[in-house]
């Protein structure tokens, strides 16, 4: 094994696995550069996180140039879920497989001729095949960068810098994705949205190819077959199904069939697991309670998070006429609080009180800011309204997620890391894909239900059943942060872990 794949922290009492011994020293050139490396990693992550919004800033534009309808116009972002929510897993494992630096690169250059591809696009088909590609790109690199970081900062005060960092980055993608979507769609054109990540990409493969280190294959690890296929196919099927939701009814057979698919397969993939001699995401790594906590933590918080987003840009630009620039800009409080929080969160309060206050205060402290969100209005100033619920509903994200992507790789042994990091990103992105179906459909029914009996072309009418569906919309996501405070605080282990007081970190050969 290559000395930078140390990790810091040994496996969780009763876990089975081999003992645990020193660290080897790391890699002189990775360990003289961690920083840059940080930056580089965060860079990867950003560019997959913020692809899943800025293009629906763009949206209009590009169906207006290729000309295709408003029920294709979903396929735009599905397409790229699709693929990036059911390869994770397989991802995750490659890594471990074939060497971290090798799948990264690989994953960033898909991801950049996907996206110039895309960008290129003369035709609606050719711009859905190139999302596809994005997201399985986007498979490769999430799990591989969130490893890559596990690997490379072993030392504890270290480590939670790092994680706190990418943490930010994790939480504030989709607001920055906002921002920038409006400003390359009004200045520029809304191709531009998909070729900055060639750029981006550009600059992250040089520092990368540079700066990390290839270590040799794992031939410890394997690849569990039948785990990937009913895992790929499962999750494949609840994201899907859950899109589906969003454009058809939940009664549709398209919706509650692939729904009810998705969960025989990740059950029967659950099955699997406990009896493969090598299987794709071993049970060690799910009931860990803390590791556990986490990934719950962030499937639920994902959900909330997506739904604030999508709302509160909908309450802006349609209810207070804000211009998609100004939307974006208007969410830029919310990612300060989200970067102080994590920063908080990752630096002094795990390391000294542990996640369980911490985690469920930022879930209480975020359904606190959605919940006074209910009450905006035409009326609503930006000063007086907007930005403290904002910066409120940040600071509560950045106690979940940066926590979470921390805890979520926590301990985990070297050949484990990969799958273990494509667990929290899964996580995340199933999350999203469950809270946007389910919020858009309680928002249009209470928009529905007001309308009902009143005359539909009265323009106060409308904009009050819009209110209707945001309110509805902000209660639901306070809900979801109101049960992930109660699971959360009932999961995770009391204490701080002992991986993250310091001392000389292990590893699992």
């Amino acid at each position: 094994m290559s000395p930078t794949d140390a990790v810091a922290g040994s496996g969780p009492a009763g876990e089975t696995g081999p003992p645990a011994v020193a660290v080897m020293p790391q890699d002189d050139r990775a360990h003289r550069h961690r920083w840059l490396i940080l930056g580089v990693l965060g860079l990867a992550q950003l560019m997959v996180v913020l692809d899943v919004t800025i293009v629906n800033i763009a949206l209009p534009s590009a169906q207006s140039d290729l000309g295709f309808t408003n029920g294709d116009r979903q396929w735009v972002v599905t397409a790229y879920s699709l693929a990036f929510g059911s390869l994770l897993l397989l991802g995750g494992r490659i890594a471990d497989l074939v060497g971290r630096k090798v799948t990264f690169l690989v994953g960033l250059v898909g991801f950049a001729a996907a996206s110039a591809v895309a960008g290129a696009a003369v035709s609606f088909d050719m711009l859905i095949l190139a999302r596809a590609f994005q997201g399985a790109s986007g498979a490769l690199l999430a799990p591989s960068a969130l490893s890559l970081l596990t690997t490379t900062f072993t030392d504890p005060g270290e480590r939670a810098k790092a994680f706190s960092v990418y943490g930010a980055v994790s939480g504030a993608g989709g607001a920055i994705g906002l921002l920038l979507g409006g400003v390359l769609t009004e200045y520029l054109d809304w191709r531009w949205t998909l070729y900055v990540n060639v750029a981006l990409a550009v600059v992250a493969f040089g520092f990368a190819s540079a700066l990390l280190t290839r270590t040799a294959r794992d031939r410890s690890v394997t690849l569990d077959v039948p785990g990937t296929a009913l895992v790929t196919a499962g999750l494949f099927c609840v994201v899907y199904g859950f899109s589906n939701a969003e454009h058809q009814d939940w009664g549709a057979p398209a919706t509650w069939g692939l729904l009810i698919a998705g969960g025989v397969l990740l059950t029967a993939f659950a099955w699997w697991s406990t009896r493969s001699q090598h299987p794709l995401l071993p049970t060690r790594i799910v009931t860990d309670r803390n590791r556990g906590a986490s990934y719950l933590g962030m499937l639920i918080s994902a959900g909330g998070m997506f739904g604030v987003f999508l709302f509160l840009t909908y309450f802006l630009q349609t209810g207070l006429d804000y211009t998609p620039i100004d939307s974006g800009v208007a969410f830029l409080p919310m990612v300060g609080g989200l970067v102080i929080a994590a920063t908080l969160a990752t630096n002094v309060l795990v390391p000294r009180i542990g996640p369980r206050l911490v985690v469920p205060s930022g879930m209480a402290i975020a359904a606190a800011g959605l919940v006074w969100m209910t009450s905006l209005d035409l009326n609503s100033s930006y000063a007086a309204d907007i930005l403290p619920m904002t910066v409120i509903v940040g600071f509560g994200l950045g106690l979940i997620v940066a926590t979470a992507m921390s805890l979520g790789t926590l301990g985990v042994s070297v050949h484990d890391a990969g799958v273990a990091s494509a667990t929290v990103n899964a996580m995340q992105q199933v999350g999203g894909s469950i809270g946007i179906a389910l919020l858009n459909t309680v928002s249009a029914s209470a928009a529905t239900n007001y309308l009902s009996g009143r005359d539909p072309r009265d323009p106060a009418v409308k904009a009050q059943a819009a209110l209707e569906s945001y309110h509805t919309a902000f209660w639901w996501s306070a809900g979801f942060f109101a049960a992930g405070a109660l699971v959360t605080l009932f999961l995770y282990r009391r204490g701080a872990p002992k991986e993250l007081k310091g001392g000389a970190p292990t590893i699992h050969m």
